[in-house]
């Protein structure tokens, strides 16, 4: 019954919360105790409690709420000027009651308590349309209303009572009263204020407690002569007695009081009403203690809070719930208060401390140990010190020492580091009263404030109002000077929140430390738009939103140290912004001087610019008005996202041009305001859209959407002739019911622009992705009929071919590789480089982006993209000392975003360089004695080798054979040396010739795209040989190298929807020797130099040209420029491609660990502290370190007399745990977001958050620790070599990936299409039964790729030319597996 009438009154019209009581009303919003119940301006706001929880409600200021108290044992006078207070006994009188006081709140904006019995009875007839009756005009006017004279609270009250009440039985018919007569013949009349009934004659049960019925009352006992008044409490008299005698003033009854405490029955209660004694008092004091763990703290507070608990010195959270007794408050207030009474007593144990040491008759002993502990009461020794100043006391001669032992023992040995939490989840500060007394206290206490607003650049969530903000209580701090204040955020310097904290400890005073954490109040998954969930990513990239804008500054100041160095600003982008200010100052001074510095050609050039502007203004408008007289006109329209529908959309209209048709170009979000009005001036129109979200229309084309699905047919179209062209992909949504999403918005505009009374121009057309040639496999045929709907299609017109080599133009114009790369470097105006200047720049090693997680604020701002750059090192075989280490690192600090990066190619990679800081980048590498000429673009890239430490007698070979190879293929040119260092090498032949440039192995054009070369020794494959477009590998017997079988033609990147690409593992062509290894590799690189496709970049990789000549003419054409013939291929075996952890020790002694390191990103976070933590083992270690081709770490060369240091230190920081699941250890992930331009979703940041729970699921089927090899990446260009992998996710759309499964464990055999498109939801739906079936169906030893295919799951890939065959077979598996 009480969960039917809970969910009665829940589904009416409210913005509702809940504290933890037992059952939870559906739709309510937690909320923790002693917090304020926010207030909305609209409707009126609900809060369910109960008895227990009710005391902490903060109701002085609360207006327009309404809190049901459920269970409710006695009705508690609301603590507000303006409240009313409602008792049911009822089911329906509980519904009725609150309707009533929703209106009640919403009208008269007053608090109301609505007291529910919690032994309900009967049924409840809910009213169909509650909402609408809160709407409306009452039908009865308040008969307050109207008068002139001053009304008393109360009356205005009772009078809207009444008013609403009679509008509320017009609606069901159900009279609502202000209390129930239930009239007996007797003298005494019993005025019942408790929610339960009482067993008794002539019984009149309140229903409205307060304001009390008065004159109703007064009508109420003719022919009475006692009133017994009956009502919750254990008070001297109860507000229901008061507010009787005060309606009963003037009579001569008897008025008596009965209050009911805990624990009494109803014959008790019958038996007091009874009886004669003015004030019976029955039971206990009802008393409620509110449990501790009934506080919940959201979760992504612990980012914050787990810092705090790992400082070395003792701490206490004085407000955390955890720590409280029953009924201890969480308010910072109350907490302050705490604070003062432990610094007082601790204050006191020093001020006895020295009392009794100056004490003639105090023992030696006492005197010597109360000594020592005062030279130390506030180091690390102060608790030992002080057990020992127990002891020696003992019983205590003293009541001074006997007081000393007794505050020692309370905790006050040594001094602890206090801290009061500020948090709008569980611990508010009102009026930040508590914040205000603990700084102008001067005690040493710590204050730790959440901001949890989104920042003014969110797309999210609206701003926050100014009077709520956090961030402004720095300034409040700063002005007070002695406090210590730091403004910190963990998911921008995870460095900076750890300094802040032990400064703020450390410092003697009062400490705020302002932490920025959006959306912290809301746990991972809850809703925070209707694009995204909260999450460690959207929070990341919300705080790099704040940051970078400036509106969350990053800063720490501490009056303590000396004037110049109290003011730490930490936020990296607020000082290159100051930086940029004073330089453009000191470039605007020059304009104040009688003759300004200024190049004569600034007004030359500016006079040509504005011609030529005037001339190019004239020939569009001439071709303008030919078109207008020749030909047809054609209004384009367009609609898209990622640029594809709007590049389509530019090119058919340059297309019409040149047939003469007058076309123009719009966004179709221009015309949403007068779509009729704007076709009917149009002869011809074409709307091209792509397909955006579940069948969305693209950002551009949402307003048009909207508008057009609200018109009705038009006479002004007759006119107009339309056609539409859809973007979309028919298997981007994997469910057979989400078919209806592909085309969508082209498929909705055709058919309601034809209703309006637009004409067909020529059929609706749809181009899918998923088609052979992609998209333009529909659309070839449409603009066909486009033409010559316009009658054009006859023009014989000669196009220009489209422009597909700009790369090759680039390469041959570039004067081998300098362009114009140093006046890009000097440009100050702008953070980035030319476009042609940036693909060369990837052959120099570095790339070009922007902070993708920040450019939509920053194009809100006006700005331009937040450029940064890449830099990749060129590192063959990913060996380096452990000084070039410590270079890394230091490089990473001083130049890039504090992390750096252990790559899939056994490299370092550095992110977030800003261009001022690329050169010095640059040269700081080259100081370390390496380099990053090669390490990107259309040459050979770092060459890769197994670093396995159990070869440790073939490593030395294949290093060297690899570095050889490596040094072979570098380019020639002398223009990396000119740009980066000056000419000046550091290392190498000091006497090279700086003479004119030639390539001698690549020419002027280099390569038509990237070339990669892996050396394995089997068998050991985790290196995955067969995806470079050269393998070699090593053929061993007896330790002993005898050479390499190689292969060629392996390659990871696809494009999405164009099934002309595709992945490849390489073919082995045969045997060399090793003398043979540089000749052998150069001649496959000059076939692909000379055959590879030029024309198509996509089709340009040596893959591509080995299956377009086939293996056996490949083969030749090598043979022929080696000199030299292939011996056949030796045998070889593939085990794994996977890394071994932990220890082992080589043929010469020395030991090597391989660390696991997540996704080979080296920095400090709340997870681990790789950086930290390596680079003081790099300070220590004597060996070198090796990068694994997976992304992981080698601690190599240890020697027997450094061994247990290392592994003090790795265990010191956590980097000795290998105990990770199966799957965590066999994952791989490239960077994507933020700084990849390529990337289509997530991958680094969020596999680890997506293997959290796969984890889970392999638990749950008892399979955690087996290998399952997973890799994600954000694009298909496979960085990662997701095909290769037994489980693989590739990136299509924020939270969208292609899942492919049947790859096999040791990197020989490619997956397949499984998933075209697939969700978190999904991807677990679909990995939880098979996890699950795997571990029960699975033979001796069976990997998890191999059984999928055996399952008949997918069927295997033999080739890469049929890697999309038989694949997606899933639709209707999927679905299934998705269903259940």
């Amino acid at each position: 019954m009480f969960a039917s009438v809970l969910s009665a009154i829940s589904s009416l019209p409210s913005t509702s919360y809940s504290h933890p009581i037992a059952t939870l009303p559906s739709g309510s919003i937690k909320l923790n105790p002693y917090l304020p119940i926010p207030q909305s301006s609209g409707a009126a706001t609900v809060l369910f409690t109960n008895p227990t929880f009710l005391p902490s409600v903060p109701t002085g200021s609360l207006s327009r709420t309404v809190v049901h108290v459920l269970d409710a044992e006695e009705v508690v006078t609301p603590r507000s000027a303006k409240a009313v207070s409602l008792i049911s006994r009822s089911a329906q009188e509980a519904y009725d009651h609150s309707l009533l006081a929703l209106r009640l709140a919403q009208d008269e904006d007053v608090l109301v308590y609505h007291f529910i019995s919690s032994s309900l009875e009967g049924s409840v007839q809910q009213v169909d349309d509650a909402e609408k009756w809160l709407s409306e005009p009452l039908g009865s006017p308040n008969p307050a209303n109207g008068t002139t004279e001053k009304i008393e609270v109360e009356e205005e009250l009772l009078g809207a009572y009444e008013a609403i009440s009679l509008s509320l039985l017009k609606l069901t018919r159900r009279a609502q009263r202000p209390f129930v007569h239930h009239k007996a013949e007797s003298s005494r009349l019993v005025v019942n204020f408790l929610p339960s009934a009482v067993e008794a004659e002539n019984v009149l049960d309140l229903a409205l407690a307060i304001p009390a019925p008065k004159e109703k009352l007064r009508s109420s006992v003719s022919g009475v002569q006692k009133v017994v008044v009956v009502e919750g409490g254990n008070a001297k008299y109860g507000n229901g007695w008061a507010s009787v005698v005060d309606a009963l003033e003037g009579t001569d009854l008897n008025i008596r009081s009965v209050l009911v405490g805990a624990g009494v029955s109803a014959s008790d209660i019958t038996s007091a009403v009874s009886g004669s004694a003015p004030v019976a008092r029955l039971g206990k004091a009802s008393v409620h203690s509110i449990p501790s763990n009934a506080v919940a703290i959201p979760s992504p507070e612990s980012s914050y809070t787990t810092l705090l608990a790992s400082s070395p010195t003792p701490l206490e959270i004085l407000n955390d719930p955890a720590h409280l007794a029953a009924n201890e408050s969480t308010s910072p207030l109350y907490a302050f208060g705490k604070a003062v009474a432990i610094r007082k007593d601790r204050a006191r144990l020093v001020e006895l401390a020295k009392k009794v040491i100056r004490s003639p008759n105090t023992k030696k002993d006492v005197h010597e140990t109360l000594s020592a502990w005062l030279l130390v009461r506030e180091d690390k020794g102060a608790a030992a010190a002080g057990e020992k100043v127990a002891e020696a006391i003992g019983a205590g001669s003293s009541d001074d020492e006997k007081e000393i032992v007794k505050l020692g023992s309370s905790g006050h040995w040594e001094k602890r580091a206090l801290w009061i939490v500020i948090s709008n989840s569980w611990a508010v500060d009102l009026a930040s009263s508590g914040l205000h007394h603990a700084l102008a206290s001067g005690l040493d206490i710590n204050l730790l404030v959440y901001e949890t607003a989104s920042s003014p650049f969110s797309p999210n969530a609206p701003a926050q109002p100014p009077k709520e903000r956090k961030k402004d209580l720095a300034l409040y701090a700063l002005n007070m000077g002695d406090v210590y204040v730091a403004s910190v955020a963990i998911y921008a310097d995870y460095a900076g929140v750890i300094n802040a904290m032990r400064e703020a400890e450390n410092y003697e005073g009062p400490g705020l430390v302002l932490a920025y954490l959006p959306w912290g109040e809301k746990e991972d998954g809850d809703v925070i738009s209707a694009q995204e969930k909260a999450g460690p990513l959207e929070r990341l990239r919300e705080t790099k939103r704040a940051v970078s804008g400036g509106w969350w500054p990053m800063f720490r100041w501490n009056p303590s140290l000396p004037d110049e160095k109290r003011f730490t600003l930490d936020s990296s982008y607020i000082k290159a912004a100051l930086s940029e200010f004073l330089d453009r100052q000191s470039h605007l001074s020059q304009l104040t001087l009688s003759q300004p510095n200024i190049d004569v050609h600034v007004s030359a050039s500016a006079g040509t610019d504005l011609v030529a502007a005037r001339k190019e203004k004239a020939r569009k408008a001439y071709d303008a008005l030919l078109n207008s007289l020749d030909g047809p006109g054609l209004l384009v329209l367009y609609a898209s996202d990622g640029g594809n529908a709007e590049k389509v959309a530019k090119r058919l209209v340059g297309r019409a041009k040149m047939r003469g048709v007058g076309a123009s170009l719009r966004v179709l979000d221009e015309i949403a305001p007068s779509i009729i009005d704007s076709l009917a001036e149009e002869k011809n129109v074409l709307v091209l859209t792509s397909t955006a979200g579940q069948g969305e229309a693209p950002q551009n084309g949402r307003e048009f959407h909207k508008a057009l699905g609200k018109l009705s047919a038009s006479d002004k179209l007759a006119e107009t002739k339309i056609t539409v062209f859809g973007m979309g992909d028919s298997h981007y949504w994997p469910r057979p019911e989400d078919a209806g999403y592909y085309n969508k918005p082209a498929r909705d505009f055709f058919p309601k622009l034809l209703s309006l009374g637009c004409a067909e121009l020529c059929p609706l057309g749809l181009g899918d992705d998923s088609d052979p040639d992609g998209y333009m496999t529909g659309y070839k045929p449409f603009e066909a009929s486009l033409w010559r709907a316009l009658g054009v299609d006859s023009v014989e017109v000669i196009e220009e071919k489209e422009e597909t080599v700009a790369n090759e133009h680039i390469k041959i114009a570039s004067d081998y590789l300098r362009g114009t790369i140093l006046e890009g470097l000097a440009d100050k105006t702008t953070g980035a480089i030319g476009a042609s200047d940036a693909q060369l720049t990837k052959f120099h090693g570095t790339y070009m982006q922007d902070d993708r997680d920040i450019r939509e604020s920053l194009k809100a701002q006006g700005l331009e993209p937040a450029y940064s750059f890449m830099i990749r090192v060129r590192m063959p075989a990913g060996v380096c000392t452990a000084d070039q280490w410590l270079h890394m690192d230091r490089i990473s600090d001083e130049h890039g975003n504090g992390t750096f990066k252990l790559t899939t190619r056994q490299t370092f990679q550095f992110h977030g360089i800003i261009k001022a800081h690329l050169k010095p980048a640059m040269q700081a590498i080259n100081r370390s004695l390496l380099d990053t000429i090669a390490a990107c673009g259309d040459v050979n890239r770092n060459v890769q080798c197994t670093v396995n430490p159990a070869y440790s007698k073939t490593h030395e070979t294949v290093y060297n054979f690899a570095k050889d190879i490596s040094e072979h293929l570098l380019p020639s040119t002398n223009a990396y040396h000119e740009i980066w260092l000056d000419k000046k090498k550091v290392y190498g032949d000091a006497t090279q010739s700086f003479s004119a440039d030639h390539e001698p192995l690549y020419g002027p054009y280099y390569l038509p795209r990237k070339f990669k070369i892996a050396v394995a020794v089997p068998p050991d494959n985790a290196c995955d040989v067969f995806t470079n477009d050269v393998g070699f590998i090593a053929i061993v017997e007896n330790d002993k190298v005898l050479g390499y079988n190689v292969s060629v033609g392996g390659g990871m990147g696809v494009t999405h929807g164009n099934k002309k690409t595709y992945p490849r593992l390489g073919d082995v062509l045969g045997f060399h020797s090793p003398e043979d290894g540089c000749k052998v590799a150069e001649s496959i690189m000059l076939v692909q130099r000379d055959y590879g496709n030029r024309a198509d970049r996509k089709n340009a990789r040596l893959k591509y040209t080995v299956d377009r000549l086939g293996v056996a003419k490949f083969k030749e054409l090598v043979e022929e420029r080696w000199g030299k013939k292939f011996a056949p291929a030796r045998p070889f075996e593939f085990t794994s491609n996977l890394d071994k952890y932990g220890w082992a020790t080589g043929h010469d002694g020395r030991h090597h660990f391989t660390m696991f390191i997540e996704n080979g990103r080296i920095e400090d976070s709340p997870r681990h502290q790789f950086k930290s933590g390596l680079k003081e083992i790099a300070e220590h270690h004597k060996g070198n370190f090796r990068l694994t081709a997976n992304q992981h770490l080698i601690l190599s060369d240890v020697e027997d007399s450094d061994l247990e240091e290392m592994k003090r230190l790795l265990a010191k920081w956590g980097l000795d745990n290998i105990d990770h699941s199966g799957v965590r250890l066999s994952s791989s992930a490239c960077v994507a977001f933020p700084t990849c331009g390529l990337a289509m979703a997530e991958s680094e940041r969020y596999l680890p958050l997506l293997i959290d729970k796969v984890e889970k699921i392999c638990e749950e089927a008892g399979v955690r620790n087996d290998d399952l090899v997973m890799r994600m990446t954000g694009c298909p260009n496979g960085c990662a070599r997701p095909w290769a992998a037994e489980v693989a996710f590739v990136g299509k759309a924020p939270g969208a990936y292609m899942m492919m499964l049947g790859g096999n464990h040791n990197g020989t055999r490619l997956n397949k299409p499984f998933i075209e498109s697939a969700s978190e939801p999904e991807i677990l739906a679909v990995l939880k039964p098979m996890i699950k079936r795997w571990a029960l169906e699975r033979n001796e030893g069976e990997r998890f790729g191999d059984w999928t295919v055996r399952a008949g799951y997918i069927k295997p890939t033999t080739h890469g030319t049929n890697f999309w065959e038989h694949g997606f077979p899933s639709a209707q598996q999927a679905a299934q597996a998705i269903a259940a």
